[in-house]
C-alpha cells in the first residue's frame, strides 16, 4: 500500500537525528536538505546518482530511504533494500509508476509518495493550453529569425472554447479553478470524482472539447486512457495538453492524428519513453525516440522536458514533506 501524501506540516513525533539515505540528489534538493534536515531532527547522506543494486548498499543501517523520481528503480535494487534492511522508501514524487511497489512490499518495504504544491503544474498547464491555441510555437520560431508577419491561422480564446478535464485530484481541481476566471465552459472526468464539479462519461468529454488535459495517475488502469480509439473519436481541431504521465496517451495514435492534420495541436510535459532522455543532454547526438522527434518537428507541438513541477515552492515542499514522511513512519514503527 502507499501511505496518503502528505501536506506541508510538522512531524507528529519528531526522533532525534534519524538517519536517511537520500538518492538521486541534485545540487537544488541538496541545498534544501541541507537548510531543512537540521529543524527537523534529520541527518541526511546525500548520494546524487539514482538508486541502483550496486549503490543499495549505501543505506545499510537505515530503515528509512527518500529516493528521486527521475530514474526507473529496478526491482533488483528494491530487493537489496530489503536485504540491507530498508523498510521505508519516500519517493519525493507524486506518482510512484517508476518503482514496483507490490515488489516492495513483498521486499518488506513500505512506499510513500509526497504532496506538493498543486499550483506549480495548474500554473504550468494553463499555460501550456494559452500558448497552444495561440500558436506560440510556431510564432516564437519565426520572431527568432526576424519573420515577423502574422500566421496564418489565428488563434483562439478560451472563453470561447469547452476544456475537458480528466483527473480532478488536486492538480486537477486547481486547474478548474484557474480556467473559472477564463469564462470556458468546462467538463471534468475521473474514476473516483472528488470534488464537486460536474463529471460526464470520458467519451463524452473527448467528444465536445476542445481542449482536453490530463491530471491523472498513470496505474493500470489508465494506461493508454486515450487509446488509438479515444484519441480518433477527439473532436476535430481539439488540443491534447499532458503533464500528468507520459503513457496516458497511446504516443503514436496521436502522432498520426497530429501528423493527419485532425487535431488542432499538443503541449506534452511528459511523454512516453522520456526515461533516459529527459533530464539529459542530448544536444551533441541521437535524441533516441523516434516519436519525440517527430513530435517536435511539428509547429504545432509544444515539448518540454517533465518540469511543470519544477518551482521553488513545490520543490520545498518535496523535500520537506519526504523527510516528515520517514519521520512519521519512524514513530509509528519504533518498535518494529
Amino acid at each position: 500500500m502507499i501511505f496518503s501524501e502528505t501536506a506541508r506540516r510538522s512531524p507528529t513525533s519528531v526522533l532525534p537525528q534519524l538517519g536517511l539515505t537520500v538518492y538521486g540528489c541534485g545540487p537544488d534538493e541538496a541545498e534544501l536538505f541541507s537548510e531543512l534536515a537540521p529543524r527537523l531532527g534529520v541527518v541526511p547522506d546525500l548520494i546524487d546518482e539514482p538508486l541502483s543494486e550496486a549503490n543499495a548498499e549505501l543505506a545499510f543501517g537505515r530503515r528509512c530511504i527518500s529516493v528521486g523520481h527521475k530514474s526507473p528503480i529496478p526491482n533488483s535494487a528494491l530487493l537489496a533494500l530489503g536485504r540491507v534492511g530498508v523498510r521505508y522508501l519516500s519517493t519525493r514524487s507524486i506518482g510512484t509508476n517508476h518503482l514496483d511497489i507490490e515488489y516492495a512490499e513483498r521486499s518488506g518495504i513500505t512506499v510513500g509518495n509526497v504532496a506538493y504544491s498543486p499550483d506549480s503544474v495548474a500554473d504550468y498547464t494553463l499555460m501550456l493550453m494559452l500558448m497552444a491555441v495561440r500558436n506560440a510555437k510556431a510564432t516564437i520560431r519565426r520572431t527568432d529569425v526576424h519573420d515577423y508577419r502574422l500566421h496564418e491561422t489565428r488563434g483562439r480564446e478560451l472563453r470561447d472554447l469547452t476544456v475537458g478535464v480528466i483527473g480532478t485530484g488536486r492538480i486537477g481541481a486547481a486547474v478548474l479553478q484557474r480556467l473559472r476566471g477564463f469564462g470556458c465552459r468546462t467538463l471534468a472526468y475521473d474514476l473516483r470524482p472528488k470534488i464537486a464539479q460536474d463529471h460526464v462519461p470520458l467519451d463524452q468529454l473527448l467528444r465536445h472539447s476542445d481542449l482536453i488535459t490530463l491530471h491523472t495517475p498513470l496505474t493500470d488502469e489508465t494506461h493508454h486512457l486515450l487509446d488509438r480509439r479515444r484519441i480518433a473519436g477527439l473532436k476535430p481541431g481539439a488540443y491534447v495538453i499532458n503533464t500528468g504521465r507520459g503513457a496516458l496517451l497511446d504516443t503514436a495514435a496521436l502522432l498520426a492524428s497530429l501528423e493527419n492534420g485532425r487535431l488542432g495541436g499538443a503541449a506534452l510535459d511528459v511523454l512516453e519513453g522520456e526515461e533516459g532522455i529527459f533530464y539529459a543532454d542530448r544536444s551533441g547526438g541521437p535524441v533516441g525516440s523516434d516519436h519525440l522527434v517527430r513530435l517536435q518537428a511539428l509547429p504545432n507541438v509544444i515539448i518540454s522536458p517533465h518540469t511543470a513541477y519544477y518551482t521553488d515552492h513545490a520543490l520545498r515542499d518535496t523535500v520537506e514533506n519526504s523527510m516528515i514522511n520517514c519521520l512519521e513512519w519512524e514513530s509509528r514503527n519504533q518498535h518494529g
